[in-house]
C-alpha cells in the first residue's frame, strides 16, 4: 500500500476521469477548478488524468487553454516545497487531453475507446475508470446506451459513473432512467450527485446531530415545534431559459435540494456511519411523509421589482421564456412525517429566485416552555429558542436563547450562541472539491441512490400533474403573500437569520 502524501487523506487508485460535456459551463465553472484544487490539497499529482469528451470540434491544445483559463486565479493557496502543479498551465499540459465525438454516432464511441485505451497503455493506468455525465437530462440516457454498446462500461479495473441533477422530470422519467443505467452499471457503481451534500454544513448535520447527545435528545415532537428549510437565490434565471422554463422550482430545487435536506434533518440514526446505512434511514423519511395535497402548496412568479438596489426584469420578460408561461420560480409547501419522532410536527419548505436575499438555512424551532412565568415581562422576545443551519452563504450554525437584560425592570433579550466554520478551520472546499473526491475514493455516502430518487418524484409528481397556478410576488421581496397561509393555521411566520 502506497504511503499517503497528506495526513488523513483517503487512498486513491490511478484512474482516467472522462469528462462528457466537458466545454460546457459546469465543468468550466466547477469542475476544472475542483479537479485542480483536489490535486494540490492532496498531492494527487500522479493519481489520475482527465479526458474530455463534447460534440465540440476541439483539439487537446484548445482544451488545456480553455481549462486553464478556467482554474487561472481561482487558488490563493501557497506552493508546497516541491509542489508539481502550483503552475496551473503545467498540470492542464500534463493531465488534460481532449476528444470530440461529433453527433455521437456509434463510429465516434469506438474512437473514444481506442482513445482511452491509448491513454491507459501509454501512461500504465490500471483500466479504472470515472464517466462524468455533465449534460442536459436528455442526452443522458442515449449516452449511457453509447457506453454500453461500445464496451467502455467494462475494464480491466472498476468502473464508475456520475450523474448531475435533475434526475428525470418525474416518476415516470426517473424509472426508465435508472433502468437505462442499470442495463449497463450496476448500482454500486453510480453516483447521482446533488452538489448541496457536498457542503460542510450539511454533512455536519449527522455529526451534530448524533455525536451531540444533548441536541439528539430534544429532536422530536416532544421538543420541537416546527422545521423551516429556506433555499432562496436573489438571481433570475440568467442563461437557462431554455431548460428552467420546462422545469420550475418543483424540479429545479425541491425534489432534489430540499428534499435531501429534509431527510438528513429528520433521518432516524443509522446502525453506522456506512453509506447504505445512511442512505436506507434517508428513504424511510421519503416513505414516512404524508401525501402532499395541493392545498399544501403554494406556487409563485417572480415579477418586475428591485434587488440589491438594481431594477430587474419580471420572469415573463427574461430572455427565452415563452409568452404567458405559468412555470413556477417559487415553491412553498407544508410536510408532515408520519413517525414517531416527528408526527404531528410541521415541516415548512421554500425556495425561490429574485427574492430579499441569498442565503440557505435550515430553522429548527422549539416549543415555548408549557408554563410563560414570563409573561408579566417586558419583553422584546418574538420567537422561542430558535437553532439555525447555515449553509450559505456563511456556512455554521446560530441557537438563538433568552437571557434577562440588565435594567431597572426585568426584561428578556435573545441573543445568540453561534459558530462559523470559516473562523475555525479557515477556507471550506467546494462542494464539488468533496464531492469529486468521494467519487475518486468510492465514498458513495453522500450520493442519492435509485429508490431515494424515486421516492422525491413519487412525493411530488402528483403536485406536479395537479397544475396549481403561480401567485405573483415582487423581485426582492420573501415571495407571494398566499405562502402565509401554510404557516398561519398554528401560529406560525416564516423565519430567516439575515447574514450580519
Amino acid at each position: 500500500m502506497e504511503s499517503l502524501p497528506v495526513a488523513g487523506a483517503r487512498a486513491v487508485d490511478r484512474h482516467l476521469l472522462v469528462v462528457f460535456g466537458a466545454t460546457g459551463d459546469l465543468y468550466r465553472r466547477k469542475l476544472a477548478p475542483a479537479l485542480y484544487h483536489l490535486v494540490r490539497q492532496y498531492q494527487m499529482s500522479d493519481r489520475f488524468l482527465v479526458l474530455g469528451v463534447a460534440r465540440s470540434e476541439m483539439d487537446d491544445h484548445a482544451f488545456k487553454a480553455f481549462s486553464k483559463a478556467a482554474v487561472e486565479g481561482i487558488s490563493h493557496r501557497q506552493p508546497q516545497l516541491g509542489e508539481p502543479y502550483a503552475n496551473p498551465a503545467r498540470w492542464c499540459d500534463e493531465v488534460l487531453n481532449f476528444q470530440s465525438i461529433g453527433d455521437s454516432e456509434p463510429e465516434a464511441f469506438q474512437a473514444l475507446r481506442r482513445r482511452i485505451e491509448r491513454i491507459e497503455a501509454v501512461h500504465g493506468l490500471a483500466g479504472n475508470r470515472i464517466f462524468y455525465l455533465a449534460l442536459p437530462p436528455s442526452a443522458l440516457g442515449p449516452t449511457v446506451k453509447a457506453l454500453g454498446a461500445s464496451g467502455l462500461t467494462h475494464s480491466s479495473g472498476w468502473t464508475r459513473l456520475v450523474v448531475e441533477k435533475p434526475f428525470g422530470v418525474d416518476l415516470d422519467s426517473a424509472m426508465a432512467l435508472n433502468e437505462t443505467l442499470h442495463g449497463c452499471f450496476d448500482e454500486h457503481q453510480v453516483y447521482r450527485i446533488d452538489h448541496y451534500l457536498g457542503k460542510a454544513t450539511v454533512q455536519n448535520l449527522l455529526v451534530f446531530r448524533f455525536a451531540n447527545p444533548i441536541f439528539e435528545s430534544a429532536w422530536n415532537r416532544d421538543r420541537i415545534d416546527n422545521v423551516q428549510i429556506t433555499v432562496a437565490e436573489s438571481v433570475g434565471i440568467g442563461e437557462r431559459a431554455a431548460y428552467y422554463d420546462r422545469s420550475g422550482a418543483m424540479r429545479d430545487m425541491v425534489q432534489n435540494h430540499l428534499t435531501q435536506l429534509l431527510s438528513l434533518v429528520a433521518m432516524e440514526p443509522p446502525v453506522s456511519f456506512d453509506a447504505e446505512a445512511i442512505r436506507d434511514e434517508k428513504v424511510k423519511v421519503l416513505q414516512s411523509i404524508r401525501p402532499i395535497s395541493p392545498d399544501d402548496v403554494v406556487l409563485g412568479q417572480y415579477g418586475a421589482g428591485r434587488v440589491n438596489g438594481k431594477r430587474v426584469a419580471s420572469y415573463l420578460d427574461e430572455k427565452g421564456v415563452k409568452g404567458g408561461s405559468a412555470t413556477p420560480t417559487y415553491a412553498a409547501l407544508r410536510m408532515f412525517i408520519d413517525s414517531w419522532r416527528w408526527q404531528g410536527v410541521p415541516f415548512y419548505l421554500r425556495t425561490g429566485k429574485r427574492m430579499g436575499g441569498r442565503l440557505t438555512q435550515i430553522a429548527v424551532t422549539f416549543r415555548e416552555p408549557p408554563v410563560a412565568l414570563f409573561k408579566s415581562f417586558e419583553w422584546s422576545r418574538h420567537q422561542g429558542n430558535v437553532l439555525y443551519f447555515k449553509l450559505q452563504p456563511q456556512e455554521g450554525f446560530d441557537l438563538l436563547f433568552d437571557v434577562q437584560k440588565p435594567s431597572g425592570s426585568p426584561q428578556l433579550d435573545t441573543r445568540s450562541l453561534a459558530f462559523a466554520y470559516e473562523e475555525a478551520f479557515g477556507n471550506l472546499p467546494d462542494a464539488y472539491e468533496t464531492l469529486l473526491y468521494d467519487v475518486m475514493t468510492g465514498d458513495r455516502t453522500l450520493f442519492v441512490r435509485s429508490d431515494e430518487a424515486e421516492g422525491a418524484w413519487r412525493l411530488y409528481t402528483p403536485i406536479l400533474e395537479a397544475g396549481i397556478n403561480p401567485y405573483p410576488y415582487q423581485a426582492g421581496s420573501w415571495g407571494p403573500q398566499e405562502a402565509e397561509r401554510l404557516l398561519s393555521p398554528r401560529g406560525h411566520e416564516w423565519t430567516v437569520r439575515l447574514p450580519e
